[in-house]
């Protein structure tokens, strides 16, 4: 398979104002790409787009929008379609986890979590992909995590909420496989990113944090080679032959003796 060429392609990068959605924005102008970048901190995102247009000539406009709140993932994709920016690459990178036993963590921040890692991840993939489809020319990069390869005691929603990710990503590969629409599901392990601030929980960091940017590469060698999934990171991808080599529930416990609450 070739690989894809980012010039003049309209790329769609949600979580990107920090971590490995930034990482993405910065690769990809540099490729050439135009950028929508999409979260929260609209300051942040107006300055990133601003350096970013500079640097490279590309054209790059902030989106700010909340993918917890209901219709938030349309109406970011409906305002990409009015600056004349429908996507030609959608990075699905906005995520979050919590960590802690299941009924101690309030519900409705568990369900936002879903709603962002699972809900704004599928309605923006489908928002996008008619628009690719009718070029027969795109990509979807969804960011699943090694998370989504067994349960995870104490993280449960995330590891659910990733499972998901993987599943329907690789669902999309072999449906998009002969329409010239590339998927690919990324699976980081630990990551030098703001991740483990929100989560708050030194425990959730399984191995060594890895730089966003050799995250990053990765994922576009993977999806240049047509790849379906794609663990980022050697290390990671050994231990992700665990689960398949070890009875269920022995996985299940160390990963359980892992990522325990100091406190509990």
């Amino acid at each position: 398979m070739t690989a894809f060429n980012y010039t003049n392609q309209t790329v769609l990068i949600t979580g990107a104002s920090s971590g490995i959605g930034r990482v993405f924005a910065e690769t990809l102008a540099a490729r050439g790409a135009h950028l929508l970048l999409l979260a929260r901190s609209g300051a942040v995102l107006d300055s990133l787009a601003r350096e970013l247009s500079q640097r490279h000539g590309i054209r790059a406009h902030a989106l700010v929008a909340d993918l917890s709140l209901p219709a938030a993932a349309a109406q970011a994709h409906a305002q990409a379609c009015a600056l004349g920016m429908p996507p030609d690459v959608l990075i699905n990178n906005a995520g979050f986890a919590t960590h802690g036993r299941f009924e101690t963590i309030p519900l409705a921040r568990q369900a936002a979590e879903v709603t962002v890692n699972c809900t704004a991840l599928m309605e923006l993939t489908h928002c996008a992909l008619p628009h690719m489809l009718a070029q027969g020319r795109g990509a979807i990069i969804n960011v699943a995590s090694t998370a989504a390869l067994q349960p995870d005691p104490y993280m449960a929603i995330y590891g659910a909420s990733k499972a998901f990710v993987l599943s329907f990503s690789e669902a999309l590969w072999a449906e998009n496989r002969s329409r010239g629409v590339r998927v690919l599901a990324l699976c980081p392990g630990a990551t030098e990113t703001a991740f483990f601030d929100v989560v708050a929980a030194p425990e959730a960091a399984v191995g060594k944090r890895m730089a966003p940017q050799v995250v990053v590469d990765e994922a576009l060698l993977a999806l240049d080679r047509g790849r379906s999934s794609h663990v980022a990171g050697r290390p990671n991808r050994l231990l992700a032959w665990l689960p398949r080599l070890l009875p269920r529930q022995t996985v299940l416990g160390i990963v359980e003796g892992m990522l325990k609450p100091k406190a509990a």
